[in-house]
């Protein structure tokens, strides 16, 4: 069997088209063309604007949308306050810091809430400790110890053993004391 080349013509079983019409009738078809809108250059025509307005006495509209305020094309220039610097604090001193801890309120607090026996919550009791080794370490930079805390320490005498045999006998008849007692 011979190959057949395919055609651009649907032939009988093709897709109907509407009927080609010529130019000059399409044109006559359309009629006349509606007016909508205004008439060119009716902005510029100052005759035509007093015309269409009459003697109203309202002031005669620009018809253009949009505001006729002018705009600046150029970034405002923002006016701040110029920002306050605080001066810087002096540090301070080892005995200045040492006092501004001691007068803490809820230092404080916390302190006589423990002299009272109450409980504290873990956060409370850790910033208490932090709190007290920061005064602490103060103190000890400044020379400052308290006798109550540490005893001082004198250098022990060397007992006789007269004196180291009456003690240890001592402790003896204390422990059979404590033994009859049961």
């Amino acid at each position: 069997m011979a190959r057949s080349k395919k055609t651009r013509k649907g032939g009988e079983n093709g897709a109907k088209f509407a009927p080609r019409v010529k130019k000059v009738d399409r044109n006559a078809v359309d009629g006349k063309k509606s007016e909508t809108g205004r008439k060119s250059g009716s902005r510029h025509n100052e005759t035509l604007l007093k015309q269409a307005s009459g003697n109203t006495s309202v002031k005669s509209k620009d018809v253009r949308h949009g505001s006729k305020k002018p705009v600046a094309l150029t970034l405002p220039t923002a006016v701040t306050a110029p920002l306050v610097v605080k001066p810087k604090q002096p540090k301070l001193t080892d005995e200045q810091k040492l006092l501004k801890l001691e007068d803490d309120p809820r230092l404080n607090q916390l302190l006589d809430q423990l002299e009272e026996g109450r409980d504290l919550s873990d956060t409370d009791q850790k910033w208490l400790n932090v709190q007290l080794d920061k005064i602490e370490q103060l103190m000890l930079s400044l020379g400052l110890t308290e006798s109550d805390d540490t005893p001082t320490q004198s250098p022990k005498k060397q007992l006789s053993d007269d004196e180291l045999l009456n003690r240890f006998e001592s402790g003896a008849d204390l422990l059979k004391d404590y033994q009859q007692k049961d």
